[in-house]
């Protein structure tokens, strides 16, 4: 639901409800991650989809009964063997998909674009006064003492019982921007009137952390495109070069950052202040041995998700020499992607920035992506555990 907080302001402010579909659980091959959400107003209005076509129709029919009578409702769309025309995926996976209704004045303040941030809801059949919506969860719910501080009375109300218990496991999920079900289990809960009841609460967190970081070392062509490439995938890209004639923002509009500065000198002070982490891309592509070494053993000592080199074979073996020299460890060593960027045929400065991020996405996704075409290999095309929900 993070993602349609600007429509759903926009939608609720005439004063009527609308619905939201949000997927709360996938298994198998599915097309979209966890924490998806597709948006259903009463005139007709939609914003998002769940799968790109196989259920659309159908959460929109629940969604209508949801509108009618104010009722959340959570139901499961897979592929039926025994009925053609049965609603599901055709890809074979299953979808358990929650829809219920937002009230005006129920939605929280959509962030800055790109802002991290984090929504709890409460999907069992426990009364639900509404969502706890968390603007900064590295900073008010990196631990369990601190998200109490910050939000314990909202989760209070929603869980009807002392909220610590789900501090203590919302936490690590929050900050590690997870999303998905937290099943809180039994446990005392007092109701309005005095008496017990079971407190087995259902919570579904949704989390957004900031843009992870793209780093790219020299300024030239391939620079650019890799900009343009990288912003469009949601990335913050940051260019830098020692040279000030070709570090200038006008030569790279889709970057967020331009430095003039020794690409190692500024990895370093990036990295000192926290605003990369393990999520972080690097690509170097300067062509010169006194920027490319010095930076990629700074990057190389650190835990980012993907260090590469632009440059032939033979300067990949010079590199690799000057780094030993430099004192770098086979295992550290062994990250660096060079020559940078998967065998397609690239040849120009935009086939080369597909086959970087092709290289690159592969690496994100680990030992399960192939690299291979999808004709060539068995199994879910959309595995569960492959898809990046934030």
């Amino acid at each position: 639901m993070l993602e349609l907080l600007e429509e759903l302001a926009a939608v609720t402010a005439g004063g009527k409800p609308c619905a939201v579909a949000t997927i709360v659980r996938a298994s198998g091959s599915v097309p979209r991650p966890v924490g998806t959400s597709m948006l259903i107003s009463g005139t007709g209005i939609i914003h998002g989809s769940l799968s790109g076509g196989c259920v659309e129709a159908a959460v929109v029919a629940v969604a209508e009964e949801v509108l009618a009578d104010g009722r959340p409702r959570r139901e499961s769309f897979g592929y039926s063997d025994t009925d053609a025309f049965a609603v599901g995926l055709s890809c074979g996976g299953t979808l358990d998909v929650l829809t219920a209704p937002v009230f005006p004045g129920a939605v929280p303040a959509a962030p800055a674009a790109g802002a991290p941030c984090a929504l709890i809801r409460r999907i069992d059949d426990g009364a639900e006064p509404g969502p706890v919506f968390i603007a900064d969860p590295a900073g008010t719910a990196a631990t369990a003492a601190r998200l109490l501080a910050a939000h314990g009375p909202a989760l209070g109300m929603m869980l009807g019982t002392d909220p610590a218990r789900a501090a203590a496991r919302l936490a690590p999920l929050l900050a590690a921007g997870r999303t998905g079900v937290v099943e809180l289990g039994g446990g005392p809960r007092i109701r309005p009137g005095g008496a017990e009841c079971d407190a087995g609460a259902v919570l579904f967190l949704e989390s957004r952390l900031a843009p992870p970081r793209l780093v790219l070392i020299g300024a030239n062509d391939f620079s650019a495109a890799l900009a343009r490439q990288g912003r469009m995938l949601g990335y913050h890209v940051g260019i830098c070069d020692a040279r000030p004639a070709f570090t200038t923002p006008d030569r790279f509009p889709a970057a967020h950052e331009v430095h003039v500065q020794w690409p190692d000198a500024y990895l370093r002070a990036e990295a000192d202040t926290g605003r990369l982490d393990a999520r972080t891309v690097v690509c170097v592509l300067s062509h010169d041995a006194k920027f490319d070494v010095p930076v990629l053993a700074e990057a190389l000592r650190r835990d980012f998700a993907y260090v590469g080199a632009m440059g032939s074979r033979r300067t990949h073996d010079s590199r690799l020499a000057s780094l030993r020299a430099a004192g770098l460890t086979g295992a550290e060593l062994a990250k660096l992607h060079s020559p940078i960027g998967l065998d397609i045929g690239a040849a120009t400065p935009e086939e080369t920035a597909v086959s970087v991020f092709a290289e690159i996405v592969a690496a994100r996704s680990g030992a399960a992506a192939s690299g291979q075409p999808l004709r060539a290999v068995s199994g879910p095309i959309h595995p569960v555990n492959r898809l990046h929900a934030s």
